[in-house]
């Protein structure tokens, strides 16, 4: 309460200057024009106007709190809620508060998550059937990923909790991501097996293109192979894909075709030679476009509409690091869905997350960082009166959206850190942003 005092009272004191200096320049500048003036120079007064309270992160029964958001996102089909950090409470907890919300208030169907297609399946068939345990499937498909915390294990369970109690309008979880660290051989039977019911004859042929694929146990094994390999073993996986693709069947054969998708995806990124300059590029167009989709497969495929869940830098329209990540899932999404593609990016002052300090391997491990420095967009979003709040980038005041539409250094935090800010502007890169104050580590499953 203290900080929130001092925020308070530097405010007042700004306030109470724009008063005494309006007063002066009255019969020289008109009202209108002097407070434009002043908004400018001082975007938070613009920012106070826009901004709409949060009550709390944590799911519950009280969503009075996101009505505006839910008018905000109005007829998308697909919503990108981002992250700041892989790994902070606040961020996981409001992911399923708003997903709970909009199942329940905006007859959302579907929760994706940059997880793999095949873990997602897993997951998506404890949550329709009940079979299993949440805990214990959270530990197998989610291990290993900053997503296997207690916060995820209580949206599976809340999601497997209303399917049971609205057996008519069930939800689904969606790994739309590539197939790190594995695709096991029981997933390659889903597109064999079904194979070799409805088109036996066709069956030899995929079984030589996916020989010395299936199964890919370990993928940073499997990079270890010769460059020339994976490329043909790649290859052999698209070859695979448009056989599938070509054939016809059963209601269910549209499934078949996008898990053959989904290997043609994994094994074309694998492919990649991150010892040419240009691969890791190359390998971040191609795992963000294969996310995007995959999104839209179940979007068209379902008629679902579906809460995105990834980092910031996936869900945003423009990349935060363009050297590296030259293009977006959701700039992906954004050409395919067009204004059906709506992402929400997530901002933090201060506050502790989980990353690692090694580029290969390592474990998600504890950090911290003090209240944003001078200058930067979160330090701006904390002088808003509210501690943690919303607001809509599109329809924000001018001179807001004059600050917004300007890049500056901004935390984007994933699987490394120590990492410096980016420059980033927040209203060419989302349509909405959530600030909070203050974050901390997500919680170790249990």
């Amino acid at each position: 309460m203290t900080d929130g005092r001092k925020r308070w009272g530097r405010r007042g004191l700004v306030a109470a200057a724009v008063v005494v200096t309006g007063a002066v320049l009255a019969p020289l500048v008109s009202p209108a024009v002097a407070d434009e003036a002043a908004a400018r120079q001082d975007p938070v007064r613009s920012l106070d106007r826009a901004a709409h309270p949060l009550r709390t992160t944590e799911p519950g029964r009280n969503n009075a709190d996101l009505r505006a958001l839910g008018g905000m996102i109005a007829d998308a089909k697909v919503v990108g809620l981002g992250e700041a950090t892989h790994g902070s409470h606040e961020f996981f907890t409001m992911k399923e508060r708003v997903f709970r919300y909009l199942v329940e208030e905006k007859g959302f169907r579907a929760f994706a998550l940059e997880l793999s297609w095949s873990a997602g399946l897993e997951i998506d068939e404890y949550v329709q059937t009940g079979r299993g345990d949440a805990r214990e499937i959270a530990k197998r498909t989610l291990a290993g990923s900053p997503w296997d915390r207690e916060e995820f294990v209580s949206l599976i369970r809340w999601m497997r909790d209303h399917n049971r109690a609205h057996p008519d309008r069930t939800v689904h979880f969606v790994g739309d991501d590539l197939g790190a660290p594995s695709v096991n051989d029981a997933f390659f039977a889903r597109i064999t097996d079904h194979i070799g019911r409805h088109h036996p004859e066709a069956l030899p042929r995929l079984n030589e293109l996916y020989t010395g694929l299936r199964p890919i146990d370990d993928a940073f094994a499997y990079v270890r192979k010769p460059v020339d390999e994976r490329r043909r073993l790649a290859t052999q996986a698209e070859q695979a894909f448009e056989l599938v693709k070509g054939l016809t069947g059963a209601d269910a054969y549209g499934w078949t075709e996008q898990h053959a998708r989904f290997v043609a995806q994994t094994a074309r990124f694998l492919a990649v030679d991150l010892a040419d300059p240009k691969g890791l590029p190359a390998a971040q167009i191609l795992r963000d476009q294969a996310m995007a989709q995959n999104v839209a497969w179940w979007q068209r495929r379902t008629g679902h509409r579906i809460l995105l869940s990834a980092h910031n830098a996936h869900v945003a329209y423009i990349p935060d690091m363009p050297a590296i990540y030259p293009k977006t899932q959701g700039a992906f999404l954004r050409e395919t869905l067009g204004r059906g593609y709506l992402p929400i990016g997530f901002s933090f002052d201060r506050g502790s997350f989980l990353s690692k300090d090694t580029a290969v391997g390592g474990e998600w491990k504890p950090f911290s960082v003090p209240a944003a420095p001078s200058g930067t967009n979160e330090d701006t979003l904390d002088r808003v009166r509210f501690e943690d709040f919303y607001l809509d980038l599109r329809t924000a005041p001018p001179a807001a959206r004059a600050w917004l539409d300007t890049a500056r250094p901004t935390r984007t935090i994933g699987t490394l850190f120590p990492v410096d800010p980016a420059d980033i502007s927040l209203g060419r890169s989302y349509d909405v942003v959530i600030h909070l104050h203050d974050v901390r580590q997500a919680d170790l499953r249990r």
